[in-house]
């Protein structure tokens, strides 16, 4: 493969379409002096499954629209290689995750601010979610109107969703009808989700979609970025445009600007790493030459932890594929297409809920997500959803454990190491122990009693704390969070900092990273939102980069 003979050249390269790549795009390019490029490595967001929300069962399937990670083998988790799904085309995961939308807890983000990253305590970033937010509910104090993503209440919840809600609050929990409405975080409701007349609602559509025909932005998929060029030395380095892979050809884009990396928490790194910009020992390992030692690239990786609690109903009421639903499918999607009704438009995770471990918690350290289906293996074992039942995730918000994401090799088409250490630390399986409690105090709740059928999961066997840990071990998966690995802090105090808290990358000029790896903590709750609030922020610290 050689080289293309031509090379553009822009004002902004953005490689990454995903939920901070496509707001970038489309917020740079609201001036028409600007000129931007946007790299995504998969196709464009036109298959028909990204758009209606129950085609999440088969995206998890696709090895197209679907990076299909998978970690290294995890010592506390029995060894197991975890499986993590990733969206591949134009929205990234915001085409293929389950719509949920939560911010997570305001001392999340004053805790970043608290660790000297200046502008992004939870006043500082509140103005960024309402300014993207469409919200079905109308503008209020926490929520913005006429923003690009949508924001809506389910068309047609399961009443399911409906008896876990009523459980919830008969075990002792609040019902909660906003889950991001400011410090009111705790209790158990419906989940708000991006969605617009019963669709999927991704950063592609509201962001993308309106911003498509602009002549000063370029949208290239199926581009597969290499590396990012740098030329100069020492404090005169400089990011100066990006090597990419496109039909089979190498070619080269030069920025006038910046090169911002918004690949996600997983590639971001990588791209860091295959650049020369990382631990220099790792990169040296791999026969990459060392142009930036900095060795918090791809530290800090930060995961939820997931645990489900399976129950067989009684009741014909189940989201899954049953006899009845799949009998019914035809029905089903002409009321999706025509009345944005139906069972089609559930993102299968209706019920959400915030909860303490113990009362002595100063905010909710637990999650929950339920599921009027049986579930289990990510939805990819449709035999076990045939069956009537209902599910609940349960994660840990806020785990001690830290893993990090490394290179296989210099091979930019290789998928990075993961390894996530889940459980490395013992503080974590007590919570998760905890979850696993809750979850079956609100299922043992009478409003279940007419849909109660046998526990599967666990299993009415597994009671001991140690019986319930060795569970979570053998069966515990991901609920897609991962975040961190390209650290925002304060790099006089943090040696792990690998952006600043304008998410300049350390050492080189011309250079960010935006997107979920830039968090130094994981957020108490979904991470798209917080995806999309930092790509909005960090449109307008690059705008005013422009004017200084």
């Amino acid at each position: 493969m050689g080289k293309q003979a031509d090379t553009k050249l822009v004002d902004y390269v953005v490689v990454g379409g995903g939920s901070a790549g496509c707001v970038l795009a489309s917020r740079l390019s609201e001036d028409p002096g600007v000129t931007v490029c946007l790299l995504e490595a998969g196709p464009s967001d036109t298959n028909p499954t990204i758009h209606v929300p129950a085609g999440m069962l088969w995206l998890m399937r696709s090895k197209v629209l679907n990076w299909q990670f998978n970690t290294e083998p995890e010592s506390h988790l029995a060894g197991r290689k975890l499986f993590w799904p990733r969206g591949r085309m134009l929205g990234g995961s915001s085409s293929m995750n389950a719509m949920c939308y939560t911010r997570g807890h305001p001392q999340d983000y004053d805790g970043w601010a608290a660790q000297g990253n200046a502008g992004w305590g939870f006043d500082d970033v509140l103005p960024y979610f309402r300014r993207s937010e469409d919200q079905s509910r109308g503008a209020s104090t926490y929520h913005g109107a006429g923003g690009p993503l949508h924001v809506s209440d389910f068309r047609a919840p399961s009443p399911l969703t409906r008896t876990y809600i009523a459980a919830g609050v008969q075990a002792g929990f609040p019902e909660n009808e906003d889950f991001n409405d400011g410090e009111n975080q705790e209790g158990v409701g419906y989940f708000q989700v991006t969605q617009k007349n019963g669709l999927r609602w991704s950063a592609a559509k509201g962001y993308l979609d309106p911003a498509r025909d602009r002549p000063n932005l370029h949208i290239i998929t199926a581009a597969m970025a290499h590396r990012v060029l740098l030329e100069g030395q020492g404090d005169e380095r400089r990011a100066v445009g990006v090597e990419y892979q496109h039909q089979g050809k190498l070619h080269t884009i030069k920025a006038r600007h910046e090169v911002i990396l918004s690949a996600g928490a997983l590639q971001s790194p990588q791209l860091l790493m295959l650049s020369g910009i990382g631990p220099g020992p790792h990169l040296q390992q791999h026969g990459i030459t060392t142009l930036v030692d900095l060795p918090g690239v791809g530290q800090n990786l930060q995961d939820h932890l997931d645990v489900m609690v399976v129950h067989q109903g009684k009741r014909a009421l189940s989201r899954g594929l049953t006899p009845q639903n799949i009998l019914g499918g035809p029905w089903s999607f002409y009321q999706l297409m025509a009345h944005g009704q139906g069972m089609f438009t559930s993102n299968g995770a209706e019920g959400c809920g915030f909860l303490k471990s113990d009362p002595s918690e100063p905010i909710p350290d637990l999650q929950l997500h339920f599921m009027p289906a049986r579930m289990r293996n990510h939805g990819r074992d449709l035999r076990f959803l045939m069956g009537q039942g209902f599910s609940m995730h349960v994660c840990d918000l806020h785990p001690k454990s830290r893993g990090q994401i490394t290179l296989k090799d210099k091979n930019p088409a290789s998928h990075p190491a993961i390894q996530a250490n889940y459980l490395s630390h013992p503080d974590d399986i007590a919570k998760m122990v905890k979850g696993i409690k809750q979850v079956r105090r609100i299922f043992a709740a009478p409003a279940f009693d007419h849909d109660r059928g046998a526990e599967l999961a666990p299993g009415p066997q597994v009671t001991t704390d140690e019986q319930l840990a060795d569970y979570i071990r053998q069966h515990a998966e991901t609920i897609y969070h991962p975040v961190g690995t390209c650290k925002m802090g304060t790099f006089a105090t943090d040696p792990m900092a690998v952006v600043d808290d304008h998410l300049r990358v350390r050492g080189v000029r011309g250079l960010r990273v935006v997107d979920a790896s830039i968090m130094p903590t994981l957020v108490g709750g979904n991470t798209n939102a917080p995806t999309i609030m930092i790509g909005e922020k960090a449109s307008d610290l690059i705008k005013a980069a422009r004017r200084a």
